[in-house]
């Protein structure tokens, strides 16, 4: 997992399989995935199996605002220890471009360093 993603020690222990989840929603916008994109801030999983996912997008008018917040409930709740999704957009901190992991520049065909 990336190190700038806060997660909770249940969400940790499913660590593998919430980052394959979350490679399979992109910002279609820009063809990339959320995860390499450095769109999510946190996640938070607990006992009963409820997860709490921030995120946010490249901006307040962003197209994607209704369909990403969709699609990581979709893939997420195909994780056996997952009961139920809530994904919370923030604007604060502001995303920037540097979040984005070296494959995602790699990817998008902007310097890796």
């Amino acid at each position: 997992m990336r190190d700038d993603i806060k997660l909770n020690e249940r969400a940790a222990i499913l660590s593998e399989q919430l980052i394959e989840k979350l490679q399979t929603v992109s910002d279609h916008e820009i063809g990339l995935d959320i995860y390499n994109l450095g769109f999510i801030y946190e996640i938070d999983l607990d006992e009963k199996g409820h997860c709490r996912i921030v995120i946010t997008l490249t901006g307040i008018g962003c197209d994607c605002v209704e369909s990403i917040p969709s699609d990581i409930k979709t893939a997420l709740l195909t994780i056996e220890e997952i009961q139920s999704v809530d994904v919370q957009i923030v604007w604060s901190p502001a995303w920037k471009m540097t979040r984005i992991s070296r494959y995602g520049r790699i990817a998008l065909g902007v310097n890796p360093n």
